[in-house]
């Protein structure tokens, strides 16, 4: 738990150096999922090979919400599936909306809510070839206001879609203003639960409590999908993006990334 709480505390600084060259990199949206994007990759979650990105048995994840990838893409670096020196390069593949160009980025993202149909089509295929890989789709909570989000969870629970997880970054917040004031959906358990989910909520920074959380979705034995609901905060560990309804669109200055990286 150490080792994992020092890596997402890397990941977070490193996410963060980033935005300061690449400042039109949506950062509040890149900091909630930190700790999840820990725990699934060094956590031993996931199967994967980073010499092979597309080895057939790997488990698949699909960051819906793709502007929210940056710290991703950094993971995957320090993993080797390529070069970390080319993010900080003129001219590097990785934009503001990473895609599947990039080893490791399974779709290519920046219109919402079409993630999980992704992730539903792929778990289905996956069954169909009896192949024991797992699908897990992140997925921001203002994306739950699109229709084919619904479509999505309601077909997965009618096929028993026992190999499809979604992780909800559930940061409560959206683009412009807090997701409750757009359409109050809480409690979400019920919802999913009419639809044949199995469900369960948890601290999404907390790597004690979200890390069992995550493990057990190996284990998974119910003949239905699973939602994650993880509590985070949009902009966590920066004062200026926490709590600001607005730090969808907030860019920080070079001044604020280096007083950040100077004082941690």
């Amino acid at each position: 738990m150490k080792y994992l709480k020092q890596k997402a505390e890397c990941l977070r600084k490193e996410t963060i150096r980033f935005h300061g060259k690449a400042p039109g990199t949506r950062l509040a949206s890149s900091l909630s999922d930190v700790e999840i994007f820990t725990c699934l990759y060094y956590g031993g979650i996931l199967n994967f090979k980073s010499d092979e990105p597309h080895w057939d048995n790997r488990d698949r994840l699909i960051v819906s919400k793709a502007h929210g990838a940056i710290s991703l893409c950094i993971l995957l670096a320090e993993l080797g599936f390529f070069n970390l020196k080319t993010l900080y390069q003129a001219g590097s593949q990785i934009g503001d909306i990473p895609d599947c160009s990039i080893p490791g980025i399974e779709i290519n993202g920046g219109s919402l809510g079409h993630g999980l149909g992704i992730g539903v089509g792929m778990a289905l295929g996956l069954r169909a070839k009896k192949n024991p890989a797992i699908v897990v789709v992140i997925m921001g909570d203002g994306e739950l206001y699109e229709g084919a989000v619904w479509e999505s969870i309601m077909f997965a629970g009618h096929h028993r879609l026992n190999n499809l997880f979604l992780i909800l970054d559930n940061n409560q917040m959206s683009m412009l203003d807090y997701c409750k004031n757009t359409i109050d959906l809480e409690p979400l358990e019920k919802i999913f639960e009419l639809f044949q989910w199995d469900t369960v909520r948890v601290d999404g920074h907390d790597i004690n409590a979200l890390l069992p959380v995550l493990r057990s979705m190996k284990h998974h034995t119910a003949c239905k999908p699973k939602a994650i609901i993880a509590e985070t905060v949009k902009g966590k560990g920066v004062k200026q993006l926490e709590g600001n309804p607005l730090c969808h669109i907030i860019s920080l200055s070079h001044d604020d990334v280096d007083n950040y990286l100077m004082s941690t």
